[in-house]
């Protein structure tokens, strides 16, 4: 099990776990967090082979590396950043391109892709994109709200009323998905912008976790306020594979603390963006 907690950007801690579960000999699941520049990326990949690994690496790699060396080149002109959903659209969809390309040129990688989600938190908004059935919560004064909605063909099966709810929780096509990192040349990205209160938490998820745990007990999870972020990360992975782990179950946690650090010399240009943002 993968665990990490990082306590650097202004007021945001951030803790993150990935494990393969209790079933899978490997993890297709990748995340990144950049807690200086309050990015946060999670990709579950898909495919035979080791191809889902693949195609989830490359999905957190090179939205990281791209999209922190636009934030780097914001110090000399912040105001790049003015629309912040379509900059992360045009860079989800520049990382599906490069995917695509790679499962076109390579056998072992065809057919690969991934589902991805993309957090970026910038003063008190935060800023989603995300393809496919992987999530984003907001939990919130003792509240779970989910904030995006699958890519997937159950879904569409809900929103028509052809199944019912608890039906869905049991559907054997409940991971099949309509939309994905590196299946066609270019994908549609679902973008949406939420204001954070101090205290909020950010929950960022492959299907691995809510598959297997219902939205309360994960809102019950992150409500222990007696364990630190990290440690509530690693309690919402072992309670899915206490469950059954039948997937990866990947996990990324991000808490706006209600007092700020001091920020670093070096990060001075950016502490001042984000005055300026929130």
């Amino acid at each position: 099990m993968a665990l990490a907690e990082i306590v650097l950007h202004d007021a945001l801690t951030v803790a993150a776990c990935s494990d393969p579960g209790v079933v899978r000999a490997h993890n297709e699941d990748a995340v990144f967090v950049d807690a200086d520049f309050g990015i946060a990326v999670l990709a579950d990949g898909m495919g035979g082979y080791n191809a889902g690994e693949v195609a989830s690496s490359m999905a957190t790699t090179l939205l990281a590396t791209s999209f922190s060396r636009l934030l780097r080149g914001a110090a000399e002109a912040p105001e790049v950043l003015g629309n912040p959903e379509q900059i992360m659209s045009d860079e989800v969809r520049g990382t599906n391109s490069a995917i695509y390309r790679a499962s076109q040129s390579s056998a072992a990688c065809a057919g690969m892709g991934t589902t991805l989600v993309f957090a970026w938190i910038l003063g008190r908004q935060l800023h989603l994109a995300h393809v496919g059935d992987s999530r984003a919560y907001l939990w919130r004064r003792g509240t779970l709200h989910l904030l995006t909605k699958d890519h997937s063909l159950l879904q569409e099966q809900l929103d028509e009323g052809l199944i019912s709810p608890e039906a869905a929780r049991h559907a054997e096509h409940r991971n099949l998905v309509t939309r994905a990192l590196g299946v066609e040349s270019d994908v549609l990205v679902d973008t949406a912008t939420h204001p954070l209160e101090p205290d909020d938490i950010v929950l960022l998820c492959s299907d691995g976790l809510n598959d297997m745990l219902e939205d309360q007990e994960i809102g019950e999870l992150l409500g222990q306020d007696k364990f630190s972020l990290a440690t509530r990360a690693e309690h919402l992975v072992e309670r899915a594979n206490e469950y059954g782990g039948r997937d990866n179950v990947s996990v990324i946690l991000l808490r706006l603390d209600a007092h700020s650090a001091a920020q670093p010399a070096a990060k001075r240009w950016w502490h001042g963006f984000l005055n300026q943002a929130k």
